[in-house]
């Protein structure tokens, strides 16, 4: 085991600990960038659509390319993965840059801007992809670099590990809104903040002695490693890539069904095994739990919309404030904690505030109020998703990177083409109970339209119909539909539940056992 207290092993985790940072610069920057009027919507004439592609475009390579890199990164070495994600970082800024000067050449009017802002369109979309590519990257080596240098306290040094990312969030969030008038002015400023921390995670860790895998050092074979993750891994791995892959190129779910078919039979008829059934119980669990953290941070903002509005503050300050509790906890208090609790205690009883917190913010009115339920959300979702990665890392070392990094690829894929729509769902039905109530399902019926996704029939309210009602029945609607989607807050709360459940049932599989032991791999003599 490398000494947890040597300089060379710090320097390489503080190292790891700002490429994260990095990641969540690019994250806030970005939806700052994309969603702002006075940036990129005005500069490249973005339509919704446009703008919800342009982000998404960050985001699907991010998870695919965690999976991808786990499968290569013994062969190339942690440092090529490091270099290949700063590249990254860097290609991203040259074609922003190249888009802006696209649109701000002189002379542009009319059908030439079109055409201009057309083509620069293009240069942001592949520099999105590119960027995706790094982050994805940077998880892929921070991960098992952290769980290989403290493998007596993994979950606990990937706590602190991953404080790095809501602690990014926190800073970038407050530099981007501080920045707001110079970028007004000129965003390419936004996009120099990212090189911040990229190009110090680059020195620290470019000359940097990385530790040789876990899963290497034990002598644990390449095709052991698959074994690990086996089949059934592939299986869901590889079909929610290609549903992702199909999503963006318009593939039909014949040829999603097809190459996930292969890729599962191929995988099998080479390791030979269904995988570690803790494992895939494990990548089950982290559907919902992706879904808690992350689909409800990217929706709460705009759900807690209305009772923010009222008690004077914007609801973006609900996500920064959970955000906050996130850094502190994860950084200051995680090894406390789960020398306390354990690993499934501590997922036990965040499982539990997290329903609570859920639940009751889904009613809750005043300041004072909001932030308290806020607290008991933001302590249940701080330690899901690193400790997760600790326990999978701690029960499952013969998977190396591929089991420790796979499972976040899936929670991040799920989140996009699972979570995300069903939170959506939830809320569309939680606003259609809101209004009938408040009005009539006639008034409803006016306000809204059937629709589909791929779970199914849901129905939803169209804005500009709501904006053509007139007076007392006009503000009446909008009024119930942010109730609504507040209140769906408490069907969110299922997540977690479910969860819970799940993490009971580990706790008694483990107690049959013998209790909760991590899986340590002896050192290979050869």
């Amino acid at each position: 085991m490398s000494n947890q207290n040597s300089e060379p092993d710090m320097k390489l985790f503080w190292g790891c600990f700002i490429a994260l940072i990095t990641t969540a610069f690019a994250f806030i920057t970005r939806a700052f960038l994309v969603n702002a009027e006075p940036f990129w919507p005005s500069t490249f004439g973005l339509n919704q659509v446009q703008a919800g592609e342009l982000f998404g475009a960050g985001i699907w390579p991010f998870a695919i390319s965690i999976i991808v890199f786990s499968l290569i990164i013994d062969q190339i070495g942690y440092r090529a993965a490091m270099l290949f994600s700063f590249v990254c970082y860097a290609l991203y800024a040259v074609f922003a840059f190249q888009a802006y000067g696209i649109v701000m050449a002189e002379g542009l009017a009319g059908d030439a801007l079109k055409a201009a802002q057309a083509e620069a369109y293009t240069k942001l979309y592949w520099g999105s992809v590119i960027l995706g590519l790094g982050n994805g990257t940077v998880e892929a080596f921070i991960n098992p670099v952290v769980a290989t240098m403290f493998k007596k306290d993994k979950t606990k040094w990937l706590n602190i590990l991953h404080a790095g990312w809501p602690g990014g969030l926190v800073l970038g969030g407050i530099l981007t809104i501080l920045l707001g008038a110079q970028a007004a002015e000129d965003w390419r400023i936004l996009i120099y903040l990212i090189a911040i921390p990229a190009v110090v995670y680059l020195v620290m860790l470019l000359k940097a002695e990385f530790p040789v895998n876990e899963r290497v050092s034990s002598g644990t074979s390449y095709k052991e490693m698959l074994a690990e993750f086996g089949a059934i891994g592939a299986l869901i791995a590889g079909y929610l890539i290609y549903r992702q892959l199909g999503m963006v190129f318009g593939w039909s779910d014949n040829i999603v069904y097809i190459l996930t078919a292969v890729s599962t039979i191929g995988y099998y008829l080479y390791c030979k095994s269904l995988g570690r059934p803790l494992l895939i119980f494990m990548c089950i669990i982290m559907i919902p739990l992706a879904t808690t953290e992350l689909g409800t941070d990217g929706a709460i903002s705009g759900l807690m919309e209305e009772p923010m509005k009222e008690a004077g503050y914007n609801g973006l300050w609900v996500l920064i404030y959970t955000s906050a509790i996130m850094m502190v906890l994860r950084f200051w208090f995680a090894g406390p904690i789960i020398e306390k609790l354990g690993p499934l205690g501590l997922l036990t009883t965040s499982a539990i505030l997290a329903i609570a917190g859920l639940y009751l913010l889904s009613s809750a009115s005043g300041l004072a109020m909001i932030f308290v339920f806020a607290t008991l959300y933001g302590f249940g979702k701080t330690f899901f998703w690193p400790t997760t990665l600790g326990v999978v890392s701690e029960q499952c070392p013969k998977g190396g990177a591929l089991t420790l990094n796979a499972i976040a690829g899936i929670g991040m894929l799920a989140v996009g083409i699972l979570g995300g729509p069903v939170i959506g769902k939830m809320a569309e039905d939680a606003v259609k109970v809101s209004v009938v109530s408040a009005t009539s399902e006639e008034t409803y019926g006016k306000i809204s339209k059937d629709s589909t996704y791929f779970l199914g029939d849901y129905t939803a309210v169209e804005l500009a119909k709501v904006d053509a009602l007139e007076g007392d029945e006009k503000d009446t609607v909008k009024h119930s539909i942010q109730v609504g989607k507040q209140a769906s807050l408490a069907t969110v709360a299922i997540f977690p539940v479910f969860m819970l459940v799940c993490y009971l049932a580990l706790t008694f599989y483990f107690k049959g056992r013998g209790g909760y032991k991590p899986v340590e791999l002896e050192e290979s003599k050869s």
